[in-house]
């Protein structure tokens, strides 16, 4: 067999084998969906968005409005906080930093060790400085756990993002006269700002659908979210705690915030979709 057909034989069987891995993951995320849209949208209905009016765990009436106001406000709030710490920080590796400096290749190795961390772990943690400070459970705890959660992978993929600005642009503004903070905020910046963007909605995305760091933080609780240091629910502490009872009313309130949940997710990516489209006429092609 010559070494042509040897390798047309080895394409194939990959191109074989990606295709089948393609149909399986894209058969199984479509059952996924439609099984929860089936036990879901028979409970979708405006008295769905209003506050409980019992015990989460129990047929007593009422909505989820609790749990999406508080998974609004913890996620945005985390990411904002969580950007506004890892942006700059990228920004100071690509451009302040040497290429190959020990300081950058070794907070880089911390991003990508932290992002690697179970989300339990970082509720544990949490859980843990707040026994050191006698706090309880709040809102305020559950935005500093998820921001700690978001910062590693905001971090890297803006950091991968900044890498494809073209280097030649930062030296062109420096000859010009720019010092290097204009530099970072008015050139490089701005020129990967889609990609920052998507990278916050990353984050978002990640933080808004993540129960376990928010467990021992943030808490649950029937009442609206109305002050950083009260507890407040989630959408995926909800489900978790809505199909865990014996009661089928309650459990279909379960299945109706996790179609909340993925319609939440999926108004994010078209909205940074949209968002990101309309920012790439400042991006040099």
């Amino acid at each position: 067999m010559s070494r042509i057909s040897s390798r047309l034989i080895e394409e194939k069987v990959f191109k074989t084998i990606m295709l089948a891995v393609f149909i399986s993951v894209t058969l199984l995320f479509v059952v996924m969906l439609l099984s929860i849209i089936m036990r879901g949208l028979p409970g979708l209905n405006l008295k769905m968005f209003s506050a409980p009016k019992g015990g989460y765990c129990t047929d007593a009436g009422g909505g989820i409005l609790n749990a999406i106001l508080g998974s609004l406000y913890l996620s945005l709030g985390a990411t904002l906080l969580a950007g506004a710490v890892s942006i700059p920080t990228v920004l100071f590796l690509n451009v302040y930093l040497k290429k190959g400096s020990r300081l950058a290749t070794l907070v880089r190795f911390s991003f990508d060790v932290l992002w690697g961390v179970p989300s339990i772990v970082y509720g544990a943690f949490g859980f843990a400085v707040m026994i050191l400070l006698h706090a309880r459970a709040s809102l305020f705890a559950g935005i500093i756990t998820i921001a700690l959660l978001e910062l590693p992978i905001i971090a890297r993929v803006s950091d991968g993002i900044l890498k494809l600005v073209p280097q030649e642009l930062g030296e062109v503004s420096l000859s010009l006269g720019a010092t290097r903070w204009e530099t970072a905020w008015q050139v490089i910046l701005k020129q990967a700002f889609p990609g920052l963007l998507t990278a916050l909605l990353i984050g978002l995305g990640r933080g808004i659908g993540d129960a376990a760091a928010v467990l021992f933080t943030a808490g649950y609780t029937d009442s609206l979210p109305g002050s950083l240091l009260r507890p407040v629910a989630t959408l995926p502490l909800a489900i978790f705690f809505q199909l865990g009872t014996p009661f089928p009313a309650v459990q279909q309130k379960g299945y109706t915030a996790a179609l909340v949940l993925i319609f939440t997710i999926f108004i994010i990516s078209i909205f940074s979709r949209s968002l990101t489209r309309s920012f790439q006429k400042h991006v040099l092609r």
